[in-house]
């Protein structure tokens, strides 16, 4: 595309400050008080259980690793791995660099701070999906759920299910699938000379070829697509600390002490490491957002807590080990106090440090894999709320060949708004989200307690039985004591 007219940037300006303006209200008086309050009351009220049940996460999904299933069947570790390449994009990268320019290192403290409480909400959300999830409406084996539908049967809300699942279709579907996409073109464009045209057809193809395959092939392909991108990305960060392995306590204080700095964020005071932090772990590990409980609700499970723990490990995954490579990456390299560099720019510089020439290649690998999973993860937090709006094939085969246009289009545009779109429209989704979670969380309150009674009693594999909640309305995918199994 070509530059924009005078007329042209003086709306993008002004609607950048408008985004700007209701960012600052959301996220300074609303949003980081309501995710770090409520992860506080859901770890509390499970007494931690993200830090508990760390074991028990492991063994359910080493357990549920290469589970043959057909169709759209999901088995727990596949929906662990949709979720996770929904989790794991640019803002594993991009978003970690833009996190340390702008609110200093001490902005990774804060990301790990509202990961570990965060891990308490994933568990609440997912187990919430497990709870209300239905069984797929387009006849073929398989659940589907998420907040549009615990929302529904749990609060018996409609317009504000539909309300979210609007919002999650346009967030994940096409907003930050073209963020995606853009990504991929300007690596490959930077890296490779390919014109960003060319590359936006291949991945609108691409993209198209796996989004019209359905949930049980998208959740073959991340199966081993994610555990394969997430490993080389980690062997090049830990092979960089180990080449620095004299400089990490130093890196380590340097978090710790500027997280608690005034003078932190290059003057922006402890208030903008603070915001920073939270908002780009929020953005990576999506703990609140409601976007992963679509992905866990896919599940077939003989317990709902089985997946909370599950999307639980997802949180600490995402930002213990993803997010603070990256971060890592940029601390060691030291090139985040230039203040000229940020996000791709900013982690290409410093990966040419360790690998010179090869860095752009490489960078431009490691973004394909990353970006390519979240668009085919973001499109199916969209088709599970599609479906919800409307039984019709005919509007889930338009919103897939909308995606495939979005892509394209993300691939050639320039996105000059593209995080503060993202902030605003986090901020959105958690705001509804949360409240429903906080509404239903003696649900899982109960579920839980279920739970732990029969791993104490030896049950090695507990079996849920909805007669054990407060309320048993709208529940219709798990048995009564008179039944033998859950329904399938």
């Amino acid at each position: 595309m070509g530059p924009v007219s005078r007329k042209e940037g003086v709306l993008l300006h002004t609607l950048n400050t408008l985004i700007l303006s209701v960012n600052n209200l959301l996220w300074s008086y609303l949003i980081i008080v309501l995710l770090i309050g409520t992860g506080i009351y859901f770890s509390l009220r499970t007494r931690f259980v993200q830090i508990r049940y760390l074991g028990e996460m492991f063994r359910i999904i080493a357990d549920s690793a290469g589970t043959k299933t057909q169709g759209n069947q999901v088995s727990a570790f596949q929906a662990f791995c949709v979720s996770t390449a929904s989790r794991v994009g640019v803002g594993n990268i991009a978003g970690i660099a833009i996190a340390v320019t702008a609110g200093g290192p001490g902005a990774v403290f804060w990301m790990w701070f509202i990961a570990l409480l965060g891990a308490s909400t994933g568990f609440v959300e997912s187990t919430l999906a497990q709870i209300y999830k239905v069984p797929r409406q387009d006849g073929t084996a398989g659940f589907q759920g998420g907040p549009a539908y615990y929302i529904r049967s749990g609060l018996h809300s409609p317009l504000w299910s539909v309300f979210f699942a609007v919002l999650i279709s346009v967030t994940y579907g096409l907003v930050f699938n073209s963020v995606q996409a853009n990504t991929i073109a300007l690596s490959l464009s930077s890296s490779f000379g390919i014109d960003r045209t060319l590359s936006g057809l291949i991945l609108a193809l691409l993209s198209g070829a796996v989004i019209f395959s359905g949930i049980g092939r998208i959740a073959r392909m991340t199966e081993w697509l994610v555990p394969l991108m997430a490993g080389v990305y980690l062997l090049v960060a830990i092979g960089i600390m180990i080449y620095h392995i004299a400089d990490l306590p130093g890196v380590f204080l340097l978090i710790i002490k500027d997280a608690f700095s005034p003078d932190a964020a290059m003057g922006g005071g402890m208030g903008a490491a603070v915001m920073t932090g939270i908002k780009r772990g929020l953005f990576s590990n999506e703990a609140g957002m409601g976007s992963v409980p679509n992905a866990a609700a896919t599940a077939d499970a003989n317990h709902p807590v089985r997946q909370g723990l599950v999307q639980s490990f997802g949180v600490f995954v995402d930002t213990f080990f993803i997010c603070s490579a990256s971060a890592f990456i940029v601390l060691l390299s030291g090139n985040y106090q230039s203040g000229t560099l940020t996000g791709i720019e900013l982690v290409q510089e410093d990966l040419s440090q360790y690998f010179g020439s090869l860095a752009p290649h490489m960078l431009a690998f490691l973004i394909f894999l990353f970006a390519f999973t979240s668009i085919i993860g973001n499109y199916y937090y969209g088709e599970i709320n599609i479906a919800r709006l409307t039984r019709s094939k005919v509007w889930l085969n338009l919103f897939r060949i909308l995606i495939a246009f979005m892509v394209f289009g993300g691939s050639v545009a320039e996105l000059t708004l593209v995080w503060n779109m993202a902030d605003l429209f986090m901020g959105l989704m958690v705001l509804t989200n949360v409240t429903a979670i906080l509404l239903l969380f003696p649900q899982v309150k109960r579920t839980l307690q279920d739970y732990e009674s029969q791993k104490k009693s030896g049950t090695e594999d507990p079996l849920f039985c909805k007669n054990i909640l407060p309320n048993q309305e709208n529940i219709v995918c798990w048995a009564t004591p008179e039944n033998d199994s859950p329904a399938e």
